[in-house]
């Protein structure tokens, strides 16, 4: 067994995850598809099934190696859905409403999950009951994962870095010849993300608002 690793605590960050990333790519698909692509639909990717999103690396070994590692936040990701923004009725409002779909998603997640985790802790008649103790605690920990992972999904996919979402709507800002200069970096957009996460290249960002607003919603 690997040193510092409890698989009861795996399983409890892998379920919200896995949650969040598939409704993050849903929420991406609906979108394009509401707006006049039928791409994922086509694909079969219009779907809450997590199966046909997950990422092995993204959705397991990733989170997998950030914990082991003691990095200070959890991330993960799905395999993107597809969608062709030519075919959205608005090429550049679509796209914005496209790719900020699974932000908002990740948001209101975070929030739900949050409400949820307030309204367990405040009902007395549950913490009375010696037998659903331990099974209460272990849903609470469920909402505390499922707001930190919806937060850290939610704010790091607003970073300008192709495809990330944030970069996604910022090349439709731009003027064409830089929009074409930022999606060459597109390709290794999921690397130089790890690469800033396993080097703590981004605590500013988790210090300054990841972390507030987790201490906010989960504030007893």
């Amino acid at each position: 067994m690997l040193p510092n690793f409890n698989l009861l605590e795996f399983i409890i960050i892998i379920i919200p995850l896995l949650f969040a990333v598939t409704a993050h790519e849903y929420a991406h698909g609906y979108a394009a598809f509401i707006l006049g692509d039928s791409t994922a639909k086509d694909a079969g990717r219009l779907s809450l099934n997590p199966v046909r999103h997950l990422d092995v690396f993204g959705s397991f070994i990733l989170p997998l190696i950030l914990k082991l590692s003691g990095a200070p936040i959890l991330f993960g990701y799905a395999k993107p859905v597809p969608v062709n923004f030519s075919n959205l009725k608005s090429f550049r409002s679509g796209t914005i409403w496209v790719a900020s779909a699974g932000v908002i998603t990740n948001f209101v997640l975070a929030l739900a999950s949050a409400a949820a985790f307030q309204g367990i802790l405040h009902v007395q008649p549950l913490w009375q009951n010696m037998i659903l103790q331990p099974f209460i605690l272990i849903l609470l920990k469920l909402f505390v994962y499922s707001v930190m992972i919806n937060l850290v999904l939610a704010i790091f996919n607003l970073i300008p870095i192709p495809p990330l979402d944030g970069g996604r709507i910022l090349t439709v800002l731009l003027p064409i010849h830089i929009r074409q200069k930022l999606t060459r970096i597109e390709p290794f957009g999921f690397m130089i993300l790890i690469l800033l996460l396993l080097t703590n290249s981004l605590d500013l960002l988790i210090t300054f608002f990841i972390t507030p607003l987790i201490n906010l919603l989960l504030s007893v």
